[in-house]
């Protein structure tokens, strides 16, 4: 199984999820791999933001190895499944898509924990350092859910 996480720039969202989901293949012994990106590239080859990374070492997770970079239309045919985390970065995401089969493996990733609410991740950039724990919070559920789903199959 090969995982991506979307979100608009890499640096805050999509590394979190991509440290936590690295975290849970560990943990369950899985054969899977997972990545991230971002709609933009203006981040482009940057670390994730301090504040991501900070978060990620309270629940030791190292982000250090990641860089940023932008989604490219050939991450369609390279992953199985592709999480955006709010309903901007799926519209965008779902662009690329060719046929239906390709737009069935782009899901929004709260919809794991709350299928069919449209739930988004909500962007910590320019908010308080609690945004990015609220963020951890909401991510480590959702990737757990994802794991006991996708698992199974």
């Amino acid at each position: 199984m090969k995982i991506l996480m979307v979100c608009l720039g890499n640096i805050c969202r999509s590394p979190l999820a991509q440290g936590i989901m690295e975290q849970k293949i560990h943990e369950y012994g899985l054969n899977w791999s997972v990545d991230s990106c971002g709609t933009g590239g203006w981040h482009s080859g940057e670390l994730p933001d301090p504040r991501s990374t900070a978060e990620a070492r309270k629940h030791g997770i190292d982000l250090n190895t990641q860089r940023a970079r932008q989604f490219r239309s050939i991450d369609i045919d390279e992953f199985d499944l592709i999480f955006a985390m709010d309903r901007h970065n799926k519209r965008d995401i779902l662009q690329f898509c060719n046929n239906e089969e390709e737009s069935a493996k782009v899901k929004l990733i709260m919809d794991e924990v709350n299928e069919g609410k449209g739930i988004d991740v909500p962007d910590p950039y320019y908010g308080g350092p609690d945004g990015f724990q609220q963020v951890y919070n909401m991510l480590d559920e959702a990737c757990e859910a994802i794991v006991k789903r996708y698992n199974q199959q």
